[in-house]
């Protein structure tokens, strides 16, 4: 009795409430009067509830709703400070499991908190036979049926967030992108609706969350990235998508190797290429392009020439059949050649590609054009050319107001470590006195 500690979950929502005890305790009474079981529970039930005793497992439903109802939100079991039920679904889990994930995100507030936690090589990543067709329909009578065009919706929306992102970072669109899944997404998670509804709009659910976590990447919160990544491949697999599920392994790879976890951006990449047996040429690139950064990283040279020059014929086939703006395209292969190259010690071979991939990126890649200037202005630097690594920071710093990126923020602060022992050349020292006036917090 005396480890007993108060229920610090269901405090805050009590608080958050407004309700005094007696209140709280009517509530709950009404609903389960509502649903045919009665109960006559008074203030002290609550304040024992408050303090740390569980409530019967029956009655812990009819908190959950009680807040629900009243905070206009789903309130989860985490939340609420109760333990995961013996009989709960993988699709209830899957569903709270995101509403908890995006409640901790939608806040800039709690950034530093969520920002915290760690890129983990130890994730058990789910495997398509694992979590293909888990899903069931969740009714609980809140929210009216469903049907195509609140799919389309949830698409639409996803759409214009990546367009954000791309444009201007994902710094502010991230939490805008949570609040839309706990909002609106889950409910319809949790919706009434036909067999080709409800897997359309997990795939829909899938697509928004590999683009949050993705967010996430880009601002370092690894942590909440892995897992807004692994409710993707749940959401994938309940909805048959195969494309999104090896995307969004494809994603992880991407993450873990630019942390330099390369075995395991290799077990990632190779993954997602055995998940998608039938993929299309453009597909075929996207992950044979990941497969050879990867393996260029663990020293795997053999296999990543043959990847990349895989990815290459796959490129050439899938440009000659239909251009297809916003998926991986030349620019994105010559970033992987770019990063091939220099993995395997070819620095200025990586210098060339990266331009070459710098031409043809359509303009609205706005924030990668900020980050990858920056790296090949690295590589620039590495090779002795620092006149022109100069004159293409220059160029990413015309970005790089326009851009609320933590990736472009740590390359401008790597130019700021790189130029600032040149300060006697005066290419070096122009650039140095403009970007302190474009970017001042980071000159520090």
């Amino acid at each position: 009795m005396g480890d007993r500690q108060p229920n610090k979950g269901l405090t805050r929502l009590y608080r958050e409430s407004g309700w005094t005890l007696r209140q709280f305790a009517q509530e709950v009474n009404k609903l389960a009067t509502e649903r045919g079981t009665p109960t006559r529970y008074q203030s002290p039930s609550v304040h024992q509830w408050l303090d740390g005793h569980m409530p019967k497992e029956e009655v812990q439903p009819l908190i959950m709703e009680a807040l629900s109802r009243h905070l206009h939100r789903p309130i989860t079991r985490t939340q609420a400070g109760f333990p995961p039920s013996a009989d709960e679904s993988p699709a209830v889990r899957t569903v709270d499991g995101l509403l908890d994930l995006g409640e901790q995100d939608m806040s800039p507030t709690r950034r530093t908190v969520v920002g915290a936690s760690l890129f983990s090589v130890a994730l058990t990543i789910p495997g398509w036979q694992d979590v293909v067709g888990r899903m069931e329909v969740i009714q609980t009578g809140q929210v009216q049926r469903i049907g195509m065009p609140e799919v389309d919706m949830v698409i639409a929306m996803t759409e214009q967030v990546s367009n954000l992102d791309d444009q201007f970072g994902g710094r502010h669109a991230r939490p805008m992108a949570a609040a839309f899944l706990v909002n609106t997404v889950a409910p319809y998670l949790k919706a009434d609706a036909t067999e080709e509804v409800r897997k359309a709009m997990m795939s829909a659910a899938s697509d928004l969350c590999y683009l949050t976590g993705y967010m996430a990447v880009d601002e370092g919160a690894h942590g909440i990235a892995q897992q807004y990544y692994l409710k993707a491949l749940e959401l994938a697999g309940a909805a048959e998508d195969h494309l999104t599920f090896c995307t969004t392994l494809r994603g992880m790879s991407v993450q873990a190797v630019d942390l330099r976890h390369g075995p395991e951006a290799l077990r990632l990449a190779d993954a997602a290429a055995a998940a998608s047996p039938q993929a299309g040429p453009r597909m075929r690139a996207f992950l044979a392009g990941q497969q050879a950064h990867a393996s260029a990283q663990v020293g795997d040279r053999r296999n990543a020439l043959t990847y990349l020059r895989e990815a290459e014929v796959a490129m050439e086939k899938a440009e000659s059949r239909q251009k297809a703006f916003g998926s991986y395209d030349p620019a994105a292969l010559n970033y992987h050649t770019s990063q091939v190259r220099y993995e395997l010690g070819d620095l200025r071979g990586a210098v060339q590609a990266m331009q070459e991939g710098d031409k043809t990126r359509h303009d609205i890649y706005r924030r990668i054009r900020v980050r990858d200037r920056g790296l090949l202005a690295e590589r620039q630097f590495a090779i002795g050319h620092l006149e022109a690594a100069c004159e293409t920071w220059h160029t990413a710093l015309d970005d790089f107001p326009l851009v609320q990126s933590g990736r472009a923020d740590q390359r401008i602060a790597e130019m700021f470590r790189l130029i600032r022992p040149h300060a006697r050349n005066a290419t070096a020292r122009d650039l140095h006195e403009r970007a302190r006036l474009v970017a001042p917090k980071l000159a520090i």
